[in-house]
């Protein structure tokens, strides 16, 4: 009777191993999963509070974004074909760093021109605001050099 045991015994031993290797397979398996989500999830934009990423943001929306993103990894999309997915519903500007195409360049331009506008701007009104060219009377000249004199007189005691 006692092999019947021993052997019994063996085979539960050995069925809790494999299912702690499993359960440790399928953990791993859920972290790479979960990593790659967190970083898809880095890269796009939440669509409500646009100052985020859908990993940042707290909205509804982008928890809806990120269970959408964790349902296509579990289908078995790559991270460019979730990524190309949120851009065909939402556009370029989901990403959170747009590609360099045509379709974005005043989207990655536009600080620089605003800049750009800002400095002529500034220029402009610069220039307007220079003193006026007129010259001074003979009266206004006598009152300055009268000025000044008193002036350097009382600094020189």
């Amino acid at each position: 009777m006692k092999p019947r045991s021993t052997g019994a015994a063996g085979i539960a031993a050995l069925l809790a191993c494999m299912a702690m290797l499993a359960q440790a397979g399928q953990t791993a398996r859920d972290q790479e999963l979960l990593d790659r989500e967190m970083a898809l999830a880095a890269q796009l934009r939440c669509v409500v509070c646009q100052n985020q990423t859908v990993a940042e943001s707290r909205a509804p929306m982008a928890e809806d974004m990120r269970r959408e993103i964790r349902s296509q990894l579990e289908q078995g999309h790559s991270n460019e074909q979730v990524i190309n997915f949120f851009e065909q519903r939402y556009g370029s500007f989901v990403r959170y760093n747009p590609p360099w195409k045509p379709s974005t360049w005043l989207l990655w331009s536009s600080p620089f021109l605003a800049a750009l506008g800002g400095f002529v701007l500034l220029r402009r009104t610069l220039r307007h605001r220079s003193m006026p060219d007129e010259q001074l009377t003979p009266q206004q000249r006598d009152r300055a050099r009268q000025w000044l004199d008193t002036t350097s007189k009382e600094e020189r005691q």
